[in-house]
């Protein structure tokens, strides 16, 4: 896993961008780059799946922000309240989920990489989900595989 002061850092003048258009969209496919100017604030070209993943990102912190803000309850709980889905989960589920939501935010904040948080809260969220539809540990015609188990392709 790459930390942030590793990520690949771009920069380009206005010019490149003029005259080698498709080597700086296709670097900025890959990562940020700044594409700098004699006559203006220095700008940033990145692709829209990384722009939504940090604004993503962001409004995730806002979120933790607002839990940690509260002092009513166990982490679990005040996480319960930002996020109402929360609730289909089991109680030892729910304690899980707010440790690894936690623990998965400071891993991207700290390496740069959004999708790591997202990642996170989105498998808790479709978990929540399928346990809300039925689908929980009793239910019929369901087999639970381990992780380091291997499925072949159907």
């Amino acid at each position: 896993m790459a930390i942030a002061s590793d990520l690949p850092v771009a920069t380009r003048r206005s010019s490149d961008l003029s005259r080698h258009s498709a080597e700086v969209f296709a670097e900025a496919e890959d990562h940020p780059v700044t594409v700098t100017r004699r006559d203006g604030e220095a700008l940033v070209l990145m692709s829209q799946r990384e722009a939504e993943g940090r604004a993503r990102l962001l409004r995730f912190a806002a979120q933790l922000i607002t839990v940690t803000l509260d002092d009513r309850g166990s982490l679990a709980e005040r996480m319960s309240r930002v996020f109402p889905w929360m609730l289909a989960l089991s109680p030892a589920d729910r304690g899980s989920c707010a440790q690894d939501l936690v623990d998965a935010a400071r891993a991207s904040f700290s390496t740069d990489q959004p999708h790591l948080a997202i990642a996170e809260l989105t498998s808790w969220k479709e978990t929540a989900t399928a346990v809300a539809a039925g689908l929980g540990n009793g239910s019929a015609g369901l087999e639970w595989f381990d992780d380091d188990e291997t499925v072949e392709r159907p």
